[in-house]
């Protein structure tokens, strides 16, 4: 009879551990509120908003774009066929693999992306309150733990989209 390993469990969660969760998650409602309705005011959803803020990366296939946003690659399909349609992507063969599609904001998708980004004004205001030594720590911290989240964490939904929520 083979031994299963026996998971490690989680340590347990301290009272400042509980309050900070519970704050990181006061602030991610915000910041959903926030974007998604920065999103509306420039006549996109919030799937649209982060497929363009994902896209300042460069382009990438609507599979990866998938992946990255957590979600079935037909809802992207048509969130990138309604962008098309506005002009603010194009679809063009991979030069590695012609079987493989990628998107790319066009400038006004560029244009429209960046103009949402810098209307967003959540953090701006709380990290205000805080000294350039205190956001830089802040930073710094953030960056540990999503380091220590796993090797996708640094580079997932989050940062993908330059803060959009996903």
């Amino acid at each position: 009879m083979e031994m299963q390993p026996n998971p490690v469990a989680p340590p347990p969660a301290d009272a400042i551990t509980r309050e900070v969760v519970d704050l990181m998650a006061s602030l991610v409602a915000l910041f959903h509120r926030e974007y998604e309705e920065a999103a509306a005011a420039r006549s996109l959803t919030g799937a649209q908003a982060k497929v363009l803020a994902l896209l300042r990366r460069g382009p990438m296939p609507m599979r990866h774009i998938a992946q990255t946003l957590s979600c079935e690659p037909s809802n992207i399909t048509g969130i990138v066929d309604r962008l098309e349609n506005r002009g603010f992507v194009t679809r063009e063969a991979d030069p590695q693999d012609r079987r493989v599609k990628l998107v790319a904001a066009t400038g006004t998708g560029k244009d429209a992306s960046e103009e949402l980004r810098e209307s967003l004004n959540f953090a701006r205001e709380p990290l205000a309150a805080l000294a350039e030594d205190e956001r830089a720590q802040l930073r710094d911290l953030l960056r540990r733990m999503l380091e220590g989240a796993g090797p996708d964490s640094a580079t997932g939904p989050a940062s993908a989209v330059e803060h959009a929520p996903s």
